[in-house]
């Protein structure tokens, strides 16, 4: 996909630093500086000895018009790409000019970025209001996610929940591989929320603290990977919490064993993918940079 579509409103259907250092925080889209290759469960797999793998494809498409039709310039500019060893196909690298490969079966990455070659494949991103169901039908006339899904042509389904009062960032994608990993609890996908409740005299100092070290929930321990009050006023306070914890209303739970119920809460990220102006019932298409980002993360 070449770019990104226009947004969609709801009325048109549709890096951790070392010992004493401080913790050094990737750019959102700033791609790993290796493919991590994982099996389905998530469990990296070994290095292969010997030889790589032959990529060649006597009846494919060359790798130079792969790439500059996936965004990377002339053919020349993917020519050199290639010749600098930047292109991985089937996580060997190729150097030389006139490779053919087969788009619809081989894996291609660029810096360590995953290339969506398969024009059937969507990832899209929903900015959930409040008060709609995850999921593709609302019981007792609830609001559901088809009112989002119905302007495109393709089947999406949701990955992972946001319940019925938080609003923010909900994936909807027909990439099964890519959705059962980012909701597999062995690949760890950051995901951050904005809390806010009611504080008078502003949040305890405690608060963040008992987050960052781990509160005690009735199904087991939860810890914030990261926690810090983005504002207060003496009447209500807003924190911003990450971790890659998804059990069901773990945000909510974590404040309410600290003694505060949340008037609102909005997931603003997952992995690489930020919510930024979308604004509630709109939806737009993962950028390249964005899919193959997020797809490296998860070992794809």
């Amino acid at each position: 996909m070449a770019g990104q579509r226009p947004r969609r409103g709801s009325g048109g259907g549709a890096g951790r630093g070392g010992a004493g250092k401080p913790a050094r925080r990737r750019s959102a889209f700033t791609p790993p500086r290796q493919v991590r290759l994982r099996d389905d469960e998530g469990t990296r797999l070994p290095a292969a000895d010997g030889e790589e793998p032959e990529v060649h494809r006597e009846d494919g498409e060359r790798l130079q018009k792969v790439l500059a039709r996936a965004g990377f310039g002339s053919r020349r500019a993917c020519e050199a790409l290639i010749s600098s060893g930047r292109v991985r196909v089937d996580g060997a690298v190729v150097h030389e000019q006139g490779v053919r490969i087969d788009p619809a079966s081989q894996v291609v990455h660029v810096d360590g970025r995953r290339l969506q070659l398969d024009d059937a494949k969507l990832t899209v991103v929903l900015n959930k209001p409040r008060r709609v169901v995850s999921a593709m039908s609302g019981p007792e006339g609830r609001r559901d996610l088809t009112e989002f899904t119905a302007a495109y042509s393709q089947r999406l389904y949701h990955v992972g929940r946001l319940d019925y009062e938080t609003e923010g960032l909900l994936l909807l994608t027909n990439d099964g591989e890519l959705a059962h990993r980012l909701t597999h609890p062995s690949f760890e996908v950051d995901k951050t929320y904005v809390c806010r409740f009611d504080a008078p005299g502003g949040p305890p100092r405690g608060l963040v603290k008992a987050l960052r070290e781990g509160v005690e929930l009735e199904d087991g321990p939860a810890r914030a990977d990261r926690a810090r009050v983005l504002a207060q006023d003496g009447r209500e306070a807003v924190v911003e919490v990450t971790l890659h914890e998804g059990r069901n209303r773990i945000v909510r739970r974590m404040f309410a064993s600290q003694g505060f119920d949340l008037t609102a809460l909005v997931r603003t990220r997952i992995g690489p993918v930020l919510l930024g102006e979308l604004a509630p019932g709109e939806t737009r298409e993962l950028t390249d940079r964005e899919l193959g980002t997020l797809m490296a993360e998860v070992g794809l």
